[in-house]
């Protein structure tokens, strides 16, 4: 998923802990300052090896740095403390992808079906996957 070195193990890992209630937070990384929002892991969507889908009620501020960065560059942590990791328990992941908001097509009805209180979705493209600890 979104890696170099495709592992099945490491994805069953990695999505272990997206699928775990936490916070997951999103970075625009080339915002100046650099814009930080919150939402849920447990939210995030997968659609593919490098796409997911975040819901979004708000996250002006990172749409707000998109208009400033042509490659919409982002990253999001995870983590939950219920999984083992690189030095005992707690686990923990960058996710470094490009982001689109989107307030129609199938990708928006799929997650508005799912999320009634969304005004778009942030659609991420991963780039890559790096587990921290």
């Amino acid at each position: 998923m979104g890696s170099k070195n495709h592992d099945k193990n490491n994805e069953r890992r990695f999505l272990d802990v997206l699928q775990d209630k936490g916070p997951a937070t999103i970075v625009s990384i080339n915002g100046n300052p650099a814009s930080v929002v919150n939402t849920w892991s447990q939210y995030i969507n997968v659609v593919s090896d490098d796409i997911i889908l975040i819901p979004a009620a708000g996250m002006h501020s990172i749409e707000q740095d998109f208009e400033k960065d042509p490659k919409h560059e982002l990253i999001i942590t995870i983590g939950s403390y219920n999984y083992s990791g690189t030095a005992g328990m707690g686990r923990g992941y960058h996710i470094h992808g490009s982001g689109q908001f989107i307030n129609e097509g199938a990708y928006f009805d799929q997650m508005k079906a799912q999320f009634d209180w969304i005004r778009a979705v942030l659609v991420v493209k991963i780039h890559d996957i790096e587990q921290k600890i």
